[in-house]
């Protein structure tokens, strides 16, 4: 795990610490939960859909690890750890799982060092770094990681907040190209069809939060290029196998997510 030094900026809203505040997590600050009510004034869905996106990482990881026996795990874009974090679904159901975790959040760094120890079976381990340079993540992961079998490459909510100009699909197909055949995407992001959700999302880039660039649901399902997808497909989060018959609800035009195989 990294130990660099690092500096919190608490003058501009973060996502990852109004994520955790829309999730009802403590790790955040008044200008993040200023913030997060301007959000959600303009899209009252959000809590909702905050927690339908980490309900499908529950159940994502479950599938993954029950049904189709991975054991290793890349998950970037991490967020503040809260309840039910991706190591902790696994190892709960296979405890020799290993997990890294990739943010560049200063607060997540200094959250992760504290809470994702895992199991004494597997290994949990946290990298500092930014998704626009996968040659970095992916040799950090290596220290931890067999990229030689197969590995979940978890990319969560994190996509969005990548530009076009710095192309987040070639930086999906340059992970998934380091990562043997047996490996797996999965994926949640929010596209670009219900207006107040946009809305709002232009009220935060105003904060001088970094932008979250909503997309087509054609460009998301681009991120699957080359990939098998698993049924149902690329759908709202709370349409992904849910463990309950899933009722009509913001995140149903708030969220697309799936689970991709690399053949």
């Amino acid at each position: 795990m990294a130990h660099e030094s690092v500096e919190i900026d608490t003058s501009v809203p973060h996502s990852a610490r109004m994520w955790n505040y829309w999730l009802g997590g403590k790790d955040n600050y008044a200008v993040d939960r200023a913030a997060g009510d301007d959000f959600r004034a303009l899209f009252p869905g959000i809590d909702f859909a905050a927690r339908a996106g980490r309900a499908f990482l529950a159940r994502a990881v479950r599938h993954l690890v029950v049904e189709a026996g991975v054991r290793q795990f890349l998950d970037i874009g991490t967020g503040l750890p809260t309840a039910d974090n991706t190591h902790e679904i696994a190892q709960r159901h296979a405890p020799e799982c290993r997990i890294v975790y990739v943010d560049n959040d200063p607060l997540v760094l200094a959250h992760a060092r504290a809470l994702l120890t895992g199991t004494r079976e597997g290994v949990t381990d946290y990298i500092h770094a930014d998704i626009r340079d996968p040659e970095t993540i992916l040799a950090g992961a290596a220290d931890t990681l067999d990229l030689d079998r197969p590995v979940a490459l978890v990319l969560f909510g994190i996509l969005g907040l990548v530009p076009d100009e710095d192309d987040p699909w070639s930086l999906v197909r340059r992970l998934m190209e380091a990562l043997p055949p047996g490996s797996y995407l999965a994926l949640f992001d929010s596209p670009d069809t219900d207006p107040a959700l946009l809305a709002a999302r232009r009220k935060q880039a105003a904060t001088g939060a970094i932008p979250y660039h909503s997309r087509r649901p054609e460009q998301i399902a681009a991120y699957f290029d080359g990939l098998e997808l698993l049924e149902p497909g690329m759908v709202p989060c709370t349409r992904w196998r849910p463990d309950e018959p899933p009722v009509d609800s913001p995140a149903d035009l708030s969220t697309l997510g799936g689970i991709g195989r690399k053949p």
